[in-house]
């Protein structure tokens, strides 16, 4: 069975740190999948948080987690990271891991191209 499975979310306080992890089964999660993590607050639209074009493997960032979030991967592993660092009230939300064999460009991968979503995991940031 092809999915994406998510962990690593949490309650946190503000100023914390969390490393959230996106492992695919069932297929090899490499270079040739672009990936990305998305987030959805309540009563907010899904935004792109942070992706990896499968073009060039550079990370891109939405500007407001910009210096504190980084984005990487294990092919090894058919892992996906999202290291989150001096975490934020506004980044409570639930966030999603997604992928996609398709050809995306970095101008592109923060937009929502993706046929793969993991499950969601919950992210707290509150004292």
């Amino acid at each position: 069975q092809v999915q994406l499975v998510e962990s690593g979310g949490g309650l946190v306080q503000p100023g914390g740190s969390l490393r959230l992890s996106c492992t695919a089964s069932g297929f090899t999660l490499d270079g040739s999948y672009a990936v990305a993590w998305f987030r959805q607050a309540p009563g907010k639209e899904r935004e792109g948080v942070s992706c990896i074009s499968n073009y060039d493997g550079i990370g891109r960032y939405l500007d407001s987690v910009k210096g504190r979030f980084t984005i990487s991967s294990d092919n090894a592993k058919s892992t996906v990271y999202l290291q989150m660092n001096s975490l934020k009230p506004e980044d409570t939300a639930v966030y999603y891991c997604a992928a996609t064999s398709d050809w995306i460009s970095g101008s592109y991968c923060l937009d929502d191209h993706y046929n793969l979503w993991g499950q969601g995991t919950q992210v707290t940031v509150s004292s």
